[in-house]
């Protein structure tokens, strides 16, 4: 991976016509780190995305597409906590279908939403291990719930019930860094809300996987998927509900900050405009946590622009 991105460097730095020394001095960086970057050592996010705006390519044309690096022994505590998540999330396929789990009672969707409530609560005070440890019966309660109401409003809310579980998982799993699992969780968390006909749960879904991305360097996809999902869920008329601009806005503010990081700030701009278009909307701060994961407002869309502009390294872009 680092030799690739070495040889697309020094191959954008060459068509630019500059020289090592020129190219630190355009990215605000030292020759030796540009040096460093092309002999294949190790570069930090922040550093990329200096280069590719002195050279003038998105950050994306820089990252590698080779084979990643082995995973190495500071992941591997995570890899074994999280070992019966990963078989609830991934579980093992052979020619031969696994038994059906029969439901003998009718479970309680409310007790069932109270509980992911309070999984929830765990995520946000930082409580990790305890939202590992409870994930995996949360998960496979939510499927037994699926599968007894399989029709009717019941069937939907179970579905957006397991959508909800779905998001906490993936959501706390790119946090914890493990993206494979975590990308299995929002997919299906998407898929969920989708069937159920909500598409504002999904749309919170796709912001999920738009960090997921950010996170892993897929950039473009990151803001393709997020704009694509703001023309879905668009409020297309006047005094639409605060629910629908919160999830728009917040779209839009996962495509701020993918073209932003991807040298794309024009575009990153046009993005922020949206966003704070949806927050002059809704006009205070909107809390929908529950379903949509939603904290939106004025004041969360302007500190994500200052955080956006802070890790591009250009805080002076800052749109007030």
């Amino acid at each position: 991976m680092m030799t690739e991105l070495a040889d697309n460097i020094r191959r954008y730095r060459r068509r630019a016509g500059l020289s090592q020394e020129e190219l630190a001095h355009a990215a605000g960086v030292s020759p030796g780190t540009v040096r460093k970057v092309e002999q294949g050592g190790t570069v930090r996010m922040e550093t990329l995305h200096a280069l590719a705006r002195a050279l003038r390519v998105t950050t994306g044309a820089l990252m590698a597409s080779d084979a990643p690096e082995p995973v190495g022994r500071t992941e591997e505590p995570n890899r074994l906590n999280l070992l019966r998540l990963r078989a609830t999330l991934t579980p093992a396929v052979g020619l031969v279908d696994g038994d059906a789990q029969a439901v003998a009672e009718e479970p309680s969707l409310r007790g069932f939403s109270r509980t992911v409530r309070d999984a929830r609560v765990l995520y946000f005070s930082d409580s990790y291990k305890s939202v590992a440890g409870q994930l995996p019966d949360l998960l496979r309660d939510a499927d037994k719930a699926v599968a007894y109401y399989d029709s009717g409003e019941d069937h939907r809310q179970a579905l957006l019930a397991r959508a909800e579980t779905l998001r906490l998982a993936g959501t706390y799993l790119t946090q914890v860094r493990q993206y494979d699992i975590a990308y299995a969780a929002l997919r299906s968390a998407i898929a969920d809300a989708r069937q159920a006909g909500d598409m504002l749960a999904a749309g919170s879904g796709v912001g999920g996987m738009c960090w997921l991305l950010v996170r892993q360097g897929r950039l473009e996809e990151a803001e393709r998927i997020a704009a694509q999902s703001m023309d879905v869920v668009e409020p297309r008329i006047s005094g639409a509900a605060p629910d629908q601009y919160a999830v728009w806005g917040g779209l839009a503010m996962e495509a701020a900050a993918a073209a932003a990081r991807n040298n794309r700030p024009g575009e990153a701009r046009e993005y922020r405009k949206a966003a704070r278009v949806a927050a002059a909307a809704v006009g205070t701060a909107h809390r929908n946590v529950s379903r949509h994961w939603s904290v939106f407002g004025p004041v969360t869309v302007a500190m994500k622009a200052l955080e956006d502009s802070m890790v591009v390294g250009d805080a002076r872009q800052v749109d007030s």
